[in-house]
């Protein structure tokens, strides 16, 4: 066995299911996806630590690939079918969309740096799994396409209120992801019946906010 891939089963033994996901679809997932390749080459040694990763080129703004226990239980809590389509949105190099792909029956996902955008493609090509369509647009807009999604995941936290994601929603549908409005951040789900949203906290949490979906500071006089 390489190293990456005993450091892969240590992350899922140690870090994953001792946090409370069982569902093993996710497990193997994330058994079976090199988190090292959607790693800069210079930090492909850290791909396994329980750590929010910058994944961004030197010199360019901070983006994370984010902490394995909190991707397991996101997507846990999303409950991805085989035939359902998904949409990640700010998806960096492409990691979570590679987990999605391996639960859904279609994936999009969405990324304001057109820079990671294009890693994303490179590291997505040949992937196993179900397709996977990558998209330069900001995070608040969803899919620039005016699709409609079983499940939506935000690959990284918010600050402010997500109606328009919502709206990409179809009947049933679930977004999740984490919601730094107030302290302490909570990992949250929302679900649309009908016209109505309903949300629900599942779990205290933290991860790094996504480009464009930070509050705004209010002007104090």
């Amino acid at each position: 066995m390489s190293s990456f891939a005993t450091a892969r089963q240590k992350m899922v033994d140690g870090q994953v299911r001792t946090n409370d996901v069982t569902d093993q679809r996710v497990l193997d997932a994330m058994l079976t996806v090199p988190r090292e390749a959607y790693v800069p080459s210079d930090r492909r040694a850290l791909a396994y630590l329980d750590l929010d990763l910058d994944v961004a080129e030197a010199g360019s703004a901070k983006r994370f690939l984010i902490k394995p226990m909190l991707i397991g239980k996101l997507l846990q809590a999303a409950e991805i079918k085989s035939t359902d389509s998904v949409l990640i949105v700010g998806c960096a190099t492409g990691y979570l969309a590679a987990l999605a792909a391996k639960l859904a029956g279609s994936v999009t996902a969405t990324e304001v740096d057109s820079g990671l955008e294009g890693r994303a493609k490179q590291s997505l090509a040949g992937v196993e799994g179900c397709p996977v369509t990558i998209r330069v647009a900001p995070a608040v807009q969803g899919d620039p396409a005016d699709g409609r999604f079983d499940v939506i995941l935000l690959n990284g936290a918010t600050e402010i209120a997500v109606d328009g994601l919502c709206r990409q929603l179809k009947e049933g549908g679930r977004l999740v992801g984490v919601f730094a409005k107030t302290r302490p951040a909570r990992a949250m789900i929302f679900t649309r019946s009908h016209d109505d949203i309903g949300s629900r906290v599942l779990f205290d949490a933290a991860a790094p906010v996504l480009p464009g979906l930070e509050q705004v500071p209010e002007f104090v006089f």
